[in-house]
């Protein structure tokens, strides 16, 4: 004999109630386990760059140098960048003066007064000593690390400002403005940069231009031949992803190509601009101490770290028995690009959509 069962279902509003339309962290979604804690893409991101110990050593890198150049000499006010130090060291000179036959007759001491201290000794008044202008070199390894890291990144946004323009029109209009914006880019491509870099300074030279100024227009001009890389790297992505559902839908909307460019493309390449953008300033750091090891950049008595290393190239004297005169600045060099490097490789890493971990 069958049994009737009767089971009673709840009501659907019963069940709207029951069922949790919200997770713990008020997002709008219900987590899969209550021990399962949803993690926004930024977050993660994070996490993988702080993960690395190179993207935290070049983090305290790069922080130690901005703050060794911007607070330094606001805290440490001795001598300021082109206050020469006119103490002047003397020099004694003794003469012994004798007789035909060897007889010691008198002494005569020379005395000489140089008027300006230059190539001091490290001591409590310099700390590092002085170059060959009685010029303080630590204060100056402050001042010239602001130009440094200030050109640096002048000149990188400004070439990836261009090169996104220029590689962004390319790619998303294609056709003949394809063609002429990369026939452009392989012209620039095959002009020696610092032999063009040499003529263009020599030219400033002989119209006067300030030495305050001079570097700032080189690096400039350096941007305006520097900006191809970025420029391919923007055109070979927005050709790959204009093909996208969501273009596609975009440009039926009606978007102006003004909005699906700069909306809609540029962002979603973002990161690959980033990681070539923290890349570039190593070299545009390089760049500058090549033109002012050269002569081309700051003009004395103002300071950056390649026209401190300049000396070396015109007094082997500097170069053998004063380190302290040229050796600091060196580091400081190495220390910027390296800090820019582990930056850029641990970008890299994190905005890697393949990095699970």
């Amino acid at each position: 004999m069958e049994e009737i069962l009767n089971v009673q279902f709840p009501e659907e509003e019963e069940i709207k109630e029951q069922t949790p339309l919200s997770g713990e962290d008020g997002d709008g979604e219900a987590p899969l386990d209550k021990n399962v804690k949803l993690m926004s893409p930024t977050r993660m991101i994070l996490r993988r760059f702080f993960r690395s110990k190179l993207s935290i050593a070049g983090i305290v890198m790069l922080a130690a140098l901005i703050i060794f150049s911007w607070l330094g000499p606001v805290v440490y006010q001795r001598w300021g960048e082109t206050e020469t130090d006119r103490a002047g060291a003397t020099d004694f000179i003794e003469h012994v003066i004798t007789d035909d036959d060897g007889n010691r007759l008198y002494t005569q001491y020379l005395v000489t007064d140089k008027g300006i201290n230059a190539l001091a000794a490290p001591s409590s008044d310099h700390l590092l000593g002085t170059d060959e202008s009685g010029l303080d070199v630590f204060t100056r390894l402050m001042y010239g690390g602001r130009l440094s890291l200030t050109l640096s990144f002048m000149a990188v946004f400004l070439t990836s400002i261009i090169g996104i323009v220029m590689g962004g029109i390319a790619g998303f209009y294609g056709g003949w403005v394809d063609n002429v914006i990369m026939r452009l880019t392989d012209m620039l491509i095959c002009l020696p940069t610092l032999p063009l870099m040499l003529i263009l300074g020599t030219v400033l030279t002989a119209n006067e231009v300030p030495g305050q100024y001079y570097i700032y227009i080189l690096m400039i001009l350096l941007s305006l031949f520097s900006w191809t890389g970025m420029a391919r790297l923007v055109r070979g992505q927005i050709l790959y992803l204009r093909e996208q559902e969501y273009m596609v839908a975009a440009e039926a909307m009606g978007y102006s190509a003004a909005r699906r460019i700069f909306k809609h493309l540029i962002p979603n390449i973002m990161p690959q601009i980033i990681v070539t953008m923290t890349m570039s300033l190593g070299s545009m750091i390089l760049y500058e101490s090549t033109l002012s090891y050269l002569g081309l950049g700051v003009q004395v008595p103002f300071a950056s770290w390649g026209t401190m290393i300049e000396v070396i190239s015109r007094r082997n004297d500097v170069l053998q028995s004063h380190p302290l005169v040229w050796v600091p600045s060196g580091i400081c060099i190495l220390i910027a690009v390296l800090a820019f490097n582990f930056i850029g490789d641990g970008l890299r890493d994190a905005l890697d959509p393949k990095q699970r971990r």
